[in-house]
């Protein structure tokens, strides 16, 4: 059982170095903020209109960590000096099984933080610690999906790694567009 995990990406020329965590209550308020992007709940789903909703969603988050179903990490940056670092972004695991080969991955970035490397450096983070993780019980590939015009996402996936495998069709009303499935394969050992 992975009771709880921390995971670094190193500071760029133009922005600080990213904390990768797991949700805390503390991240409440910021996801709220957060999630009244217009352009954030277009390509994730994300509604979160309160702070019941908030916690309730952060709920979520612990309870399928705890499970060992899906891991979600809150993603900061260290804002420099006494200030608490600030929420920038999510990525997640999810499906990912001692013993299964595959699982996905998925991230998105809070709209302040956006054009400043936050997502590659989170995904980058986030996948190396699934293959090294995971890889030696079973995992063999991981599995990004973004609708097909999500041109943002499919850059990132690109940048680290993640090959472009197929169109996927659309299945609506869940995902009204079709979408790519971009795949990052486990290195080979020997």
């Amino acid at each position: 059982m992975i009771t709880s995990v921390t995971l670094h990406a190193a500071p760029t020329p133009d922005a600080p170095a990213l904390v990768l965590r797991p949700w805390r209550a503390e991240d409440v308020t910021a996801l709220v903020e957060t999630a009244r992007d217009p352009a954030l709940r277009h390509w994730t789903g994300l509604v979160i209109e309160r702070e019941e909703d908030g916690a309730r969603w952060v709920r979520d988050q612990q309870r399928d960590w705890a499970a060992g179903v899906r891991f979600g990490f809150a993603v900061l940056e260290a804002s420099g000096g006494s200030a608490p670092p600030r929420l920038v972004g999510n990525a997640v695991l999810k499906e990912a099984a001692p013993g299964k080969p595959s699982a996905e991955v998925g991230y998105w970035t809070a709209a302040h933080a956006r054009g400043r490397g936050v997502a590659p450096r989170a995904l980058g983070a986030l996948t190396a610690w699934a293959l090294e993780t995971f890889g030696p019980t079973g995992l063999e590939r991981l599995e990004l999906l973004h609708q097909v015009d999500n041109a943002a996402s499919c850059r990132v996936a690109e940048k680290c790694g993640y090959a472009f495998d197929r169109v996927l069709p659309s299945m609506p009303p869940a995902f009204p567009l079709d979408g790519h499935l971009h795949v990052r394969r486990a290195p080979r050992s020997g």
